[in-house]
């Protein structure tokens, strides 16, 4: 079941040409294009589906530093700062509130990696603190464990998925840019070696500068000219519960579930590090890259086989013209199941944890596909075999509180503008050529 999200309406005339087309709206194309409409470029927005109906509306609204690699240090820094100034920029609800996080654990080990994070964050000016077991009980009143201690990320916040994406493309259009949804980009027209055009269903848009921000799907578009992304899909299950009266007042992580509270007395909620993998050809295809993340996490995913992947989705095989209906038009809104074994444990979780939650009940659940890379730093990059592309994809379940500083990113790379920050740590050539693949860092 989709996750909620506000609707956005598309722009009335369709255009033959563009100073840059962004394929994909969600969030790190949604800011992308506030950032480039901005600039009083003639952007252009394309979605399959709708805005921000896929990953982007089923995250937890998590907008966050802490436990971040240390390679994103510096764009969610930026992103963070985004978040608090595009409210009053776009004149749209986006949600943002520097609410601050809590970590509660039992875990030495958790409170040791969270300090040795901490020390390394200093560095970079990030404000937060170990909390011994009494400070840990302080932040979570009403809560049974008694905790061995916590962390307080007071300068992190949330965000609402619901509205960020549809809240900066809402801005986007006020400054000039065009949106078109249900109009799938089928693929990119290609001169002396370099873009000069993308291919939608709609027909030809000529333009010399591409985004291409399209999450689970980014790898099988690339593939089909010839660009190698490993991109690993995986499905995580989020959940929103009826209204109560909230014993829970800020964004909480504990060993048995992640929530975060809402103003309608709702929560949030989901249970962290846990997914699943339902593999296709893709999946088989990048398998090697990705076993030892695979190893590593193995524990928290549960594993899928069956045909459908192979022939439906992101991670099927075969090819397409652009002259024929494409596999994106086939699947317009990526829709997963939610896992109800991991719905049925969170909630038992936080009824569990807080007896003021005795009554909570589920709303609605959903299902959603993280891209993520092998090294669980996303691509936002150059294509050095196809100029005029710019990546902007594998996120690996850390995407929407980057997102505004992924989007200035993307649109610093396209426009060959100074960099934000520097993009060495996101370039798409370490995927392929293994220069500076490294572990994956604390998710």
């Amino acid at each position: 079941m989709p996750a909620p999200i506000r609707y956005v309406q598309d722009s009335a005339n369709f255009p033959d040409s563009a100073d840059v087309v962004v394929i994909g709206a969600g969030i790190a194309g949604a800011a992308a294009t506030w950032e480039l409409a901005k600039q009083g470029l003639k952007v252009v927005l394309i979605e399959k589906g709708l805005v921000g109906a896929e990953q982007s509306s089923r995250n937890w609204g998590w907008c966050r530093q802490q436990n971040r690699d240390e390679r994103e240090l510096p764009l969610i820094i930026y992103a963070l700062q985004r978040w608090g100034e595009l409210n009053d920029e776009t004149g749209e609800e986006l949600g943002f509130r520097r609410s601050g996080l809590v970590y509660a654990t039992q875990e030495e080990s958790d409170i040791a990696a969270w300090d040795k994070w901490i020390q390394m964050a200093k560095g970079y000016g990030v404000n937060s603190s170990i909390l011994t077991a009494e400070q840990a009980k302080a932040m979570t009143p009403g809560s049974t464990t008694s905790w061995r201690g916590g962390l307080s990320a007071p300068t992190d916040g949330h965000a609402e998925p619901s509205l960020a994406a549809p809240g900066l493309v809402a801005g986007a259009l006020k400054k000039g840019a065009l949106l078109f949804q249900q109009c799938a980009v089928r693929g990119l027209d290609i001169a002396g070696g370099r873009v000069s055009g993308v291919w939608t269903e709609r027909g030809l848009i000529k333009t010399s500068r591409v985004i291409c921000a399209a999450g689970a799907w980014t790898s099988m578009f690339c593939r089909r000219h010839g660009i190698d992304l490993p991109l690993g899909n995986v499905i995580g299950t989020a959940f929103r519960t009826q209204p109560i009266e909230q014993a829970i007042a800020m964004p909480l992580y504990t060993p048995g579930f992640a929530c975060r509270p809402q103003m309608d007395g709702s929560y949030t909620v989901s249970v962290s590090g846990r997914g699943r993998l339902e593999p296709g050809a893709q999946g088989l295809r990048y398998a090697r890259q990705f076993y030892p993340t695979f190893k590593s996490r193995r524990k928290n995913l549960t594993l899928n086989l069956g045909l459908s992947p192979f022939f439906n989705g992101p991670e099927a095989m075969g090819g397409w013209s652009f002259d024929r209906e494409s596999p994106f038009e086939r699947m317009r809104i990526l829709d997963p199941a939610a896992d109800a074994k991991i719905v049925e444990e969170g909630l038992a979780a936080m009824r569990r944890e807080y007896p003021a939650l005795a009554n909570l009940r589920l709303a609605q659940s959903w299902g959603g596909m993280i891209d993520s890379t092998p090294d669980a730093i996303p691509v936002i990059s150059t294509v050095a075999k196809l100029p005029g592309l710019v990546l902007s994809a594998g996120y690996s379940a850390h995407g929407f509180g980057i997102g505004p500083g992924a989007g200035r990113l993307a649109a610093d790379l396209a426009t060959e503008a100074t960099p934000i920050v520097d993009p060495t740590p996101y370039r798409y050539s370490r995927l392929v050529d293994g220069s500076g693949l490294e572990t994956p860092g604390m998710m």
